[in-house]
């Protein structure tokens, strides 16, 4: 088989190929670059695992980022397992055909027990005393020791949080090439997670985000080159572009004024409780999942759903099998935002009485997810808490702040303008090749262009 690397660069949209982005901008003159159509939820790991199996979310089973666990009656974010996605892997059929395939899953999702030959995550230590050490998982094992020996330890607090940055998306460019050089797979994927951070936080303020984007567009130039000199095929992607959003909506606050949601108090502070409410919204960017946990309540919440501003579509049963979101882990009604809005897991109706993990960056505890993790309230109460940290003292990095009209951008919706539709940059003749009508790429069709470009 050819040897193919995919380069997934998030939130990478053709309205940001451009001054900024000059190895972008020269690169796709020579060529095919084309829009996928947002599917259906529009989110990293959903997105990801249809690459991956051609499938949808009916069939794969991922509906977002997370969902409510009904069995355990939890809500659960960022899980890692690679057996929650059901199916055959590209990876499965490519060593069914040729057993000397192997692949490298460099940081992409759900990257855990896979049966990838070699891969690495994000994964950090944490230990007795609370603290929260850097770290990432592999397999092999010894493939995590030998990439922190030659690169330092993997940088989680610049992967995501306040400190986000250039660091961690070079650092898993460097760590694929290291790989390659080591073990030298058939097929590649890399994640390059940079621009979600400066999108999210300021949508397209170019004089905002420039620096970003050429800091990833140096990355993909030095991936590119090598894995050009390696005579490898190149597919360059991205999973969803981020729109410019305004309108935050607080799905569980509305669900709570309307005594739908079960609220628990410790410590004199608030908490979700999930599974003890009649219904209640799990929030992903621009998606919201209601679950419906009291029977009696379902029409009074599609009632209420539907005078929710700011929704563009209320999926029922039938709505979800049209998008093909129709899996038991879906709730059962799912919302999709306006444009410019999204939705936040904001429950509580006084900031004070907030849970402890609202003000920290907290994405396995927190019923939903939070974008404003990647700001900082206080810069000074960071310090503070840091110099207790060097000390040895116990902390709380509680320097999250509240405020949802900080978000400026957002992704999730399939109901956006093209030139934010996630993109596909190949040769010219893959497309074709693979029967992809390249002005009607879905997202499922990016299997057939992988498995096209490994064989051509």
């Amino acid at each position: 088989m050819k040897k193919t690397v995919v380069i997934d660069v998030v939130g990478l949209s053709a309205n940001l190929i451009a001054e900024h982005t000059p190895f972008l901008s020269a690169y796709v003159k020579n060529k095919k670059l084309s829009a996928i159509q947002p599917m259906l939820p529009a989110v990293t790991t959903a997105v990801q695992s249809t690459y991956l199996t051609g499938k949808t979310p009916t069939e794969h089973g991922i509906v977002g980022n997370g969902w409510y666990d009904k069995i355990d009656s939890e809500v659960k974010f960022w899980k890692q397992s690679n057996k929650l996605v059901a199916g055959d892997k590209i990876w499965d059929r490519a060593k069914k055909e040729d057993p000397n395939f192997t692949s490298s899953m460099m940081f992409w999702w759900y990257n855990m027990y896979s049966n990838a030959d070699f891969s690495v995550t994000p994964r950090p230590n944490y230990l007795a005393d609370g603290r929260k050490m850097p770290d990432c998982y592999s397999q092999p094992a010894a493939l995590r020791d030998t990439l922190q020996e030659k690169l330092g330890t993997f940088p989680l607090f610049q992967f995501w949080g306040p400190g986000a940055n250039i660091k961690s998306t070079r650092w898993i460019a460097d760590a694929s090439m290291l790989t390659d050089e080591l073990q030298d797979p058939t097929l590649t994927l890399i994640y390059l997670p940079h621009l979600d951070y400066c999108l999210q936080k300021f949508g397209s303020d170019f004089s905002r985000t420039s620096k970003e984007l050429g800091e990833v567009d140096e990355v993909v130039k030095d991936l590119v080159t090598y894995y050009e000199k390696k005579g490898a095929n190149v597919i360059i992607l991205s999973e969803y572009g981020i729109v410019p959003v305004s309108k935050p909506i607080h799905i569980n606050r509305i669900l709570r004024e309307n005594n739908l949601l079960q609220i628990r108090v410790e410590r004199g502070l608030e908490l979700l409780d999930a599974g003890a409410s009649k219904a209640f919204a799990v929030a992903d960017h621009q998606i919201a999942h209601i679950y419906i946990v009291d029977p009696t309540v379902k029409d009074k919440v599609k009632h209420l759903l539907e005078k929710l501003p700011g929704v563009a579509l209320i999926l029922d049963d039938q709505g979800k099998k049209d998008y093909g979101i129709d899996h038991e882990r879906s709730g059962d009604f799912v919302l999709v935002a306006d444009a410019d809005a999204w939705f936040t897991y904001y429950f509580w109706l006084d900031d004070a009485v907030a849970p402890d993990y609202a003000r920290c960056v907290d994405i396995h505890k927190k019923p939903g997810y939070d974008p404003a993790e990647m700001f900082m309230s206080s810069k000074p109460r960071a310090a503070y808490k840091l110099l207790r940290k060097k000390a040895g003292l116990r902390y709380i990095m509680d320097v999250i702040p509240l405020d949802a009209n900080l978000i400026k951008g957002s992704h999730g919706s399939t109901h956006t303008p093209k030139e934010y539709h996630p993109v596909l940059i190949t040769n010219h003749t893959l497309l074709e090749d693979a029967g992809v009508d390249p002005q009607n790429i879905k997202a499922t069709d990016v299997y057939d262009v992988i498995w096209k470009a490994l064989h051509s």
